[in-house]
């Protein structure tokens, strides 16, 4: 039993933290604190030919990035509900599966 408690605020930790981390990048980089860089933010082809390209991505992607951080913070909390650990492993590959979705939708729709 223990282990499991162990198992969940792993867990917790990990989505809060990539949470926490999706949510400043999107900040960040949508109002320019965030330069262009080889390691956060949106780093396709057309988003690092020019500053404004990649300003202008990070404004427009903004929203699903901040949705998809908060989805993440939302699914560590989770981890911590006196449920079941399958029924938390579950919520929590979901909420991953979201967060994902949104990576997809930015790249598929909101920067064609």
């Amino acid at each position: 039993m223990e282990n499991e408690w162990v198992a969940r605020v792993v867990l917790c930790a990990v989505m809060v933290v990539a949470g926490v981390l999706l949510v400043w990048v999107a900040n960040a980089a949508a109002t320019g604190r965030l330069q262009r860089n080889q390691l956060a933010g949106i780093r396709i082809p057309s988003t690092m030919v020019s500053d404004e390209a990649w300003l202008a991505a990070h404004m427009r992607a903004r929203g699903v990035t901040v949705c998809a951080g908060v989805v993440s913070i939302l699914s560590g909390a989770f981890a911590l509900l006196p449920v079941s650990m399958p029924v938390v492993v579950v919520g929590v590959l979901v909420a991953a599966l979201v967060v994902l979705a949104g990576a997809d939708a930015i790249s598929v729709f909101i920067l064609p």
